[in-house]
């Protein structure tokens, strides 16, 4: 009670700048991370500044963007306007202060929330930014997002803004840039801007045919056809098909990378299967289903609206509805605003349109095409057969039920929006063996978690037909608990994660579910859902503590700091760890290693090389990687 009674005015206070940001960078940037994930904070950053340069040069300010990281620094230097001299220090240290809240400087910006450059001062041990205008600059240094130096001078430079920043190491721990995530990010500004070029420590990046250079760029195998290239007002595709399975759609909004989609991506996919089950049904007399249309699709869109409405900070998912509103301020002085057209309805109009219209000229395309999805409808319905089959069979003998301890909380469509919040945690961890799913079923929350368990090593479907994998019971049943027999989209869990053991078994296994999620579902590792759990390798603990260690590293300094009476463990299975002790490592703080597939890998490639014959290359690679008996004892796996 005494506490409760010293809650005084005292108490109450105001954070001053950006101070909040320091406090609450997740809300800002999403994740920290230290570099090793695309999605980590430093790319983030990097990306604030340079969305700012890109918004110079869709306003018409600026054909080049210098970028340049050394180490830990980096630096953006365009040649737009300049940030207003006399605002400067506002622009980039007073949250909710910025150009972008009227379409009238920047009708079609990514960055809306006058957050940005405020996010990269706070979040940076060091930031400097100086901005250039008619013989004049202005400039601002900071420490941890505190000024301590600022004035204007006259100057020779050429109008435009330069922010220089190093990423606060005591947030962004051991960070580094990653040189591969920053090329891709260049590579894609360029498709997006056609005329701009993004010079990145001495190399330029260009691109003359935007969406369609990123295909042929990036393309990991032979289309069947010529990619289609429409571009319209506020609106650019690309699409062709190939033999693999699923969907690869790249999809931007104002040159932002929505790597997780959104109502964009939605409406292209639901427009090609809409128009093209209409054509053919006129022309060809199939009347093919939009599943079968789309298996196996190539492609991009980019779209232009206006403020567009991002789910999170980070802007990798569009939520908005609409391609704009306008405001009209009426004599009185009122406000009344006039919805334009719903992006799906602007999406389905364009391709309707442009679509037909391409296949009419170019009819070297119409047999082609036709051919791939009668292929693909064929598969899908001998698969069907066979999964319904299974399915019935199991439920008379209750095999599903015995496999699957599923979660409370589904993710779907079906779901109420409150549903939907929660549904991002869900998760399904897929192990092997009674043991390891026993511990795992007893220590999970069983509203968001569900444990899906393999019998023995799953089929290595590398080399085995769609069909003898679909007849596979072990396959059939994950993906029908999984939900993606028919659509991704009906992805009953939001993470997929792979749980085995840390020998030589459970590498095997995992080898052979990650196979078959990249041979036939491609597109669950392409949107981040699957991952591999870290598990504890090690118990270190005395009399008074017990630490749980992942790597040799971390065993040697728990040793260090318990000192004295030290007992160590060493686990070699997921059944050796207690359910009660397996509850953190499956809580809030999880380890997880995200499976990565960028758009530009090979996955047959990919398979030949870790799944196929037994190759010179790969047995150098192994001999290359080899440990020692003594090494593997203490590896992170």
């Amino acid at each position: 009670m005494a506490e409760v009674n010293n809650y005084t005015d005292d108490n109450i206070r105001t954070l001053e700048g950006v101070e909040h940001i320091r406090r609450r960078p997740g809300m800002y940037i999403g994740r920290l991370g230290n570099g090793e994930d695309l999605g980590d904070g430093i790319y983030v950053l990097l990306k604030e500044v340079v969305d700012n340069s890109i918004d110079e040069f869709s306003a018409g300010f600026g054909k080049q963007i210098l970028i340049n990281i050394n180490e830990k620094e980096a630096s953006v230097r365009d040649f737009g306007r300049g940030i207003p001299l006399n605002s400067l220090v506002k622009a980039v240290s007073v949250l909710n202060t910025g150009g972008k809240y009227d379409t009238k400087g920047y009708k079609k910006s990514v960055g809306l929330n006058g957050v940005g450059l405020k996010a990269v001062n706070a979040l940076s041990s060091t930031f400097y930014v100086e901005a250039y205008r008619d013989g004049m600059s202005a400039f601002a240094e900071f420490r941890e997002g505190k000024i301590v130096d600022q004035g204007q001078r006259p100057t020779k430079e050429k109008n435009g803004t330069y922010v220089r920043f190093v990423p606060d190491e005591h947030l962004f721990t051991g960070y580094n840039f990653h040189m591969e995530f920053i090329e891709s990010m260049m590579k894609n500004y360029s498709y997006l801007k056609k005329g701009l070029t993004l010079n990145l420590n001495g190399t330029a990046y260009k691109s003359e045919n935007g969406l369609l250079d990123l295909i042929k760029d990036n393309i990991s195998e032979t289309p069947l056809y010529e990619p289609v290239h429409l571009v319209g007002e506020d609106i650019e595709i690309v699409l062709t098909h190939g033999n693999s399975y699923g969907e690869n759609i790249a999809s931007f909004v104002n040159g932002q990378n929505t790597r997780d989609g959104g109502t964009h991506l939605a409406a292209m996919r639901e427009a090609v299967a809409k128009t093209l089950k209409e054509f053919y049904k006129t022309v060809a007399k199939k009347d093919f289903a939009p599943e079968d249309i789309r298996q196996g699709i190539i492609g991009a869109i980019s779209i232009q609206i206006q403020e567009p409405n991002f789910e999170g900070q980070t802007k990798t998912k569009l939520g908005s509805n609409y391609m704009w509103d306008t405001e009209t301020i009426n004599e009185d002085g009122s406000r009344t605003y006039d919805q334009g057209p719903t992006i799906r309805s602007f999406v389905n109009d364009f391709v309707k349109t442009n679509l037909d219209n391409y296949l009419h000229i170019h009819k070297e395309i119409i047999p082609v095409l036709q051919e791939k999805i009668t292929a693909s409808e064929q598969e899908r319905k001998e698969i069907s057969t066979i999964q319904k089959k299974t399915k019935e069979r199991n439920k008379r003998t209750n095999i599903y039920n015995r496999k699957l301890r599923d979660c409370k909380i589904h993710y779907n469509d079906k779901l109420s929006e409150a549903k939907k919040e929660l549904g991002e945690l869900t998760s399904i961890f897929i192990t092997e063996g009674d043991s390891a799913s026993g511990t795992i079923t007893k220590a999970r929350r069983a509203d968001t978690q569900a444990v899906f368990s393999l019998r023995g090593k799953p089929i290595n479907c590398y080399k085995e037909s769609r069909k003898k994998v679909a007849e596979n019971e072990e396959l059939n049943l994950l993906i029908n608990a999984l939900g993606v027999e028919d659509d991704m989209d009906n992805l009953r869990y939001n993470r997929i994660i792979v749980a085995t053991d840390a020998d030589d078994d459970g590498m095997h296994i995992r080898m052979l579910v990650l196979t078959f999620f990249m041979k036939y579902y491609p597109d669950l590792i392409r949107r981040g859902h699957v991952h591999i759990l870290q598990t504890p390798l090690f118990r270190v603990k005395n009399k008074k503590d017990i630490r749980y260690c992942f790597n040799s590293e971390e065993k040697e300094r728990a040793i260090a700091e318990l000192k004295t009476g030290v007992e160590i463990t060493r686990f070699k299975g997921l059944g050796e760890i207690s359910y009660e002790e397996f509850v953190d490592f499956i809580g809030e703080n999880m380890r997880l290693d995200r499976v990565k597939l960028s758009d530009e890998e090979s996955i047959a490639e990919i398979m030949e090389f870790y799944m196929g014959d037994n190759t010179i290359d790969r047995q150098n690679f192994i001999r290359e990687h080899l440990r020692s008996e003594t090494e593997l004892e203490d590896i992170d796996i």
